[in-house]
């Protein structure tokens, strides 16, 4: 009987275990597609309520909303591709391509490969991808998260003759991709 007991609980404690992570992962998923139509409606005010605690104390939402208001003129976004994502304890890693355009200073497609990072606060995911100083805090307090989990930077392409070719500036070269 006891033995029956104690199966049971492991087997509900490892569905249990199971669902969380898979609601981790919905959770996380919707909040990077909630984020990426946000940005592509020009909805920053809201978008300023996704961010962590400690950029929105270091960043006013005025000064957030101005910031992408003047940008919004270069660039045009088109869909967004969310591929692998890992989630541990309280942070969580998106591998995302963001499709466009780029309609200033030229004109041409463009594709933007960025890793989403996403941090819970007060049982919410809260994007902190353009955050260095959050996400490097949270990763150094989980030391194990980039095992099986290549952390890499962003990387801008822009099509040009029906390829892909890497915009690395005014300082670096071109790569195709």
């Amino acid at each position: 009987m006891r033995n029956k007991f104690l199966l049971t609980a492991v087997v509900v404690l490892v569905g249990f275990a199971q669902t969380t992570f898979a609601s981790d992962q919905t959770e996380v998923r919707a909040t990077v597609q909630r984020v990426f139509e946000q940005l592509r409606s020009h909805d920053y005010s809201s978008l300023y309520d996704l961010l962590p605690n400690t950029s929105r104390t270091r960043l006013s939402r005025e000064r957030f909303v101005s910031a992408l208001e003047r940008a919004q003129g270069f660039y045009q976004l088109d869909r967004l591709e969310i591929g692998t994502l890992k989630v541990q304890g309280n942070l969580a890693v998106v591998d995302t391509v963001l499709y466009g355009r780029v309609v200033a200073p030229i004109q041409a497609e463009g594709k933007i490969v960025a890793q989403q990072y996403l941090v819970r606060e007060d049982g919410k995911w809260r994007v902190a991808t353009g955050d260095q100083t959050t996400v490097k805090k949270f990763l150094a307090i989980t030391p194990g998260f980039n095992k099986g989990f290549k952390i890499r930077q962003p990387q801008v392409f822009v099509k040009q003759n029906g390829e892909w070719i890497e915009f690395k500036g005014p300082r670096g070269g071109r790569n195709r991709a």
